[in-house]
C-alpha cells in the first residue's frame, strides 16, 4: 500500500511558502502492532502550532486529522471506525494508541465530519480547559478574547457567553467583526483600523476585564493587560503574533509587570496535551458535542479541498485569511 506525506524541503523563514513544502510518496508496513490502527485520512487540520513544531526537513509535517480505519490491532477502534488522532499530514496512516483521542462517529455526524477537528477536536478542547481552567470565569465578568475570529478564540467567547459573562473581542478584518458578533461577542473591534489599541480596549471594556484569553501575543496583550481589573485571570494559549517573524521577540516584561504586580494578576500558560488534561479528553469532548448540537456553540470552517493544498491552507491560516477553523477535506 502507498501513502502520500507531506514534509519541509527546508526550515522555515519567516512565512511559509509553497515552495516550502513537497509531497513524497512510500511504501506503507501494513503489519500493525498491538494497540495500532491504519487509516486513511478523511479531514486534516492546519494549526498555528505546527508553524513552530520542530520538524525537520523529510520527516511528514504534524497534524492532527480524522482518519477511516483501514485495519485494527487495538480494541477501541474498528474497522471503518473514523479517529481523530495526531498522524500529520499524511494520505495513511499507522497510528499508535497513544496518538489517538476518540472516536468521531460516536461523537458528531458523518454531514459534520470536518468538525472532529475542530470544536471538537484540539481548538475546542484547548478553548473548554484552557478558559474554564485557567481562567475560572463567574457570571458578570469581562472576558477579552484576541484572535477571536479564529478556531479556539471563536470557541472561547462562546463559552464565556454560556457562562454568563460580557465578552469582548478582537480580530483583524471587518468581515471577522461581524463573525464574531454573529456568535455573541457583545464587543469587537478590528486591531488592524484602530489608530490606538488602548482606547479601543477602553472603548469596548470601559470597566476593565477580568478574563484575558491570550492567543496573539506582542504589543496587543500587553495593552490588554494594562487595562485589567485586581485578581484578574490570563490564559496564554499562543503568541501568533511572532510565528512569522525574522526578528527576536522583544521582552515586554517592563510594560506588564507594573499591572501583574499592583493588580495581582495571575498569568498562566498551557499546553493541551498536558497530563492534567489528558484524563479529562472525554469530559471536554462530550461538552462541546453537546454545545454544538443544542445550537450555543456556532462553528464556522474554511476549508480547502484536497491533501495536495494542505500547505495553501496552512499558509493562509498564518496569514489571516480564515474564518473559525481551517481544514483540509481529502475524501
Amino acid at each position: 500500500m502507498k501513502t502520500k506525506y507531506l514534509t519541509k524541503t527546508k526550515e522555515l523563514e519567516g512565512l511559509p511558502k509553497a515552495s516550502d513544502f513537497k509531497i513524497v510518496e512510500e511504501d506503507i508496513d501494513e503489519n500493525l502492532t498491538d494497540g495500532e490502527i491504519l487509516t486513511e485520512a478523511v479531514c486534516i487540520s492546519v494549526d498555528p502550532f505546527i508553524r513552530l513544531h520542530p520538524i525537520s526537513p523529510g520527516i511528514p509535517v504534524i497534524g492532527f486529522q480524522v482518519g477511516k480505519v483501514l485495519a485494527s490491532k487495538n480494541e477501541k477502534y474498528q474497522k471503518g471506525n473514523l479517529v481523530m488522532h495526531l498522524g500529520g499530514w499524511k494520505t495513511i496512516c499507522k497510528v499508535a494508541d497513544e496518538l489517538c483521542w476518540y472516536r468521531v462517529d460516536n461523537v458528531i455526524s458523518s454531514k459534520d465530519i470536518t468538525k472532529g477537528v475542530g470544536v471538537v477536536g484540539m481548538p475546542g478542547i484547548a478553548a473548554y480547559f484552557g478558559f474554564l481552567d485557567l481562567c475560572q470565569p463567574k457570571e458578570g465578568e469581562t472576558v477579552m478574547v484576541n484572535g477571536c475570529a479564529g478556531a479556539v478564540g471563536s470557541f472561547v467567547g462562546q463559552i464565556a457567553k454560556i457562562k454568563g459573562c460580557q465578552v469582548v473581542g478582537c480580530c483583524g478584518s471587518d468581515e471577522k467583526v461581524a463573525f464574531a458578533k454573529s456568535l455573541g461577542f457583545d464587543e469587537v473591534f478590528n486591531y488592524k483600523t484602530e489608530k490606538s489599541w488602548p482606547e479601543a480596549i477602553k472603548r469596548c471594556a470601559p470597566n476593565g476585564i477580568d478574563c484575558f484569553f491570550d492567543n496573539v501575543g506582542g504589543q496587543l496583550a500587553s495593552d490588554i493587560i494594562n487595562q485589567m481589573n485586581t485578581r484578574g485571570r490570563i490564559a496564554c494559549c499562543g503568541f501568533i503574533s511572532t510565528y512569522n517573524s525574522k526578528t527576536p521577540m522583544q521582552a515586554l516584561c517592563d510594560t506588564v509587570q507594573p499591572a501583574m504586580v499592583s493588580k495581582q494578576l495571575r498569568m498562566e500558560g498551557f499546553e493541551i496535551n498536558e497530563d492534567r488534561f489528558k484524563p479529562r479528553y472525554p469530559e471536554g469532548v462530550k461538552q462541546m458535542s453537546q454545545w454544538f448540537k443544542e445550537g450555543k456553540i456556532k462553528v464556522r470552517e474554511t476549508v480547502t479541498e484536497g491533501f495536495e493544498n494542505t500547505p495553501k491552507a496552512f499558509i493562509g491560516m498564518l496569514s489571516g485569511d480564515n474564518i473559525g477553523k481551517a481544514v483540509v477535506r481529502v475524501n
